[in-house]
């Protein structure tokens, strides 16, 4: 198995999605998100970066870590501690916007090339954050629902499965998903307690 350091270098200065990409070449120059040590617990998987991470090359710098960040009920400099806590989104790099101004999806090159290889070198991941739909068609696989409300009405579920590390999918922090929270008070009065509670266990 590879070392992670090595991993992370190759991931970091990945290129594929330019030089031979599956589809249409990313449009601008790569610069991959990644955070991850050999000592974290925690792994928070997302979409992908959007403008803003792109431009500061740190994942969640934006509202929607905001409201990750508060979901989890933890600081900044917790959430950033790589040795705790790995950050690794479905698409490395942020792909670019639809002709509407929305974000494409993530990069499919990432996922297939990278991921596995990248989770077997992290063994002390206790709990997987799956956010958003292509982390969890990624980490649930057929287990997943067929809708993203099928996905978290079985959340806990998901969560007690037998498998290691553990996973706990979430809704994307986007406020695109904000009617979606209005119309699922549950989420707030029963899973973010579970959430925090379990993020504090392995922390």
């Amino acid at each position: 198995m590879a070392e992670l350091t090595d991993i992370l270098a190759s991931i970091r200065s990945c290129r594929v999605c330019v030089e031979t990409p599956r589809g249409r070449p990313l449009p601008h120059t790569p610069r991959p998100v990644v955070r991850a040590s050999a000592t974290a617990r925690l792994a928070i998987c997302g979409q992908a970066p959007g403008t803003r991470v792109h431009a500061s090359g740190k994942p969640f710098t934006d509202p929607s870590g905001e409201r990750l960040r508060a979901w989890l009920d933890m600081k900044p400099e917790e959430f950033y501690d790589e040795g705790r806590v790995a950050i690794v989104p479905m698409g490395f790099c942020f792909p670019g916007q639809d002709a509407k101004g929305g974000d494409l999806p993530p990069r499919r090159e990432c996922a297939a090339l990278w991921h596995r290889e990248l989770f077997a070198a992290l063994p002390r991941i206790e709990l997987v954050l799956a956010v958003g739909a292509y982390a969890h068609a990624f980490h649930l696989g057929g287990a997943r629902g067929t809708t993203l409300q099928e996905t978290m009405l079985r959340w806990r579920e998901h969560l007690k499965a037998k498998r290691r590390p553990r996973i706990l999918p979430l809704p994307h922090p986007s406020w695109r998903n904000n009617a979606w929270l209005k119309r699922n008070p549950w989420f707030d009065a029963e899973l973010l307690p579970v959430l925090r509670r379990e993020v504090r266990r392995v922390l």
